[in-house]
């Protein structure tokens, strides 16, 4: 009798290589990469170990980036720049550019239920990339991946936002500059009820603004649609 084998979903193995050449590291343990994106529904090998390192690696080299970034920051700041740059939403987008979704290998339950889409897949499985390059390649490695992913925010990166969440400051943003506050609508809702995926629009008319954002509750959406119109607006 011939064993049945668990189906794949399209280009789950065969992007494998052009994901390492977007992520800048040439894998000598392909195996690594595949298990780091293979989440737990799936099989009993999986990310959550090259995860729990990889979430250890970036702490480290965003600290690092950091202090070198901003000589004269106190220790209080630093902790809270690095915090928003290591938080979920920051890695879910990282992970969005790199198109980790369509590369995961998922259990059909959560298939079913919007995984490739979720934020804290995606930014587990980023993490658990890091964990994977770290061994690989050892810690310049991963201090290489990283500083290639964050460079952009980094440069970007506002002090004395510290603390603000996205929607804050869009808000901040437009009364500075007396235009209207944005209007948040819920386009989509994917999923079970109790691991449901929004889609939120922030909209700012009189500046011709149109974002969305998804996340596994209508705050974490918003939140990032929110985000997507700060960094465009702000950049008018």
């Amino acid at each position: 009798m011939r064993a049945q084998t668990r189906p794949q979903p399209p280009n789950s193995l065969n992007g494998l290589p052009s994901l390492a050449a977007r992520l800048g590291h040439s894998f000598h343990q392909p195996a690594l990469l595949r298990q780091a994106l293979t989440h737990r529904s799936h099989s009993g090998i999986n990310n959550e170990r090259l995860e729990f390192l990889g979430d250890s690696v970036l702490n480290c080299v965003v600290a690092s980036l950091l202090y070198q970034r901003f000589p004269k920051l106190p220790e209080g700041d630093l902790s809270r720049l690095r915090a928003h740059l290591v938080r979920e939403a920051t890695l879910c987008e990282l992970a969005v550019v790199l198109d980790l979704g369509s590369q995961l290998l998922l259990g059909e339950g959560e298939m079913k239920s919007g995984g490739r889409r979720r934020p804290s897949v995606l930014a587990d499985a980023l993490e658990a990339i890091i964990g994977a390059i770290y061994l690989d390649g050892g810690f310049s490695a991963a201090e290489a991946t990283v500083t290639r992913l964050y460079q952009d925010r980094l440069f970007d990166l506002d002090p004395g936002s510290l603390g603000k969440d996205p929607k804050t400051l869009l808000q901040e943003y437009l009364q500075g500059r007396r235009i209207a506050l944005p209007q948040y609508t819920v386009l989509a809702t994917a999923g079970d009820a109790h691991c449901q995926i929004f889609r939120v629009e922030c909209s700012i008319p009189v500046l011709g603004i149109s974002t969305q954002g998804e996340g596994s509750s209508r705050r974490a959406a918003e939140q990032l649609a929110a985000q997507a119109a700060y960094e465009v607006a702000s950049r008018a």
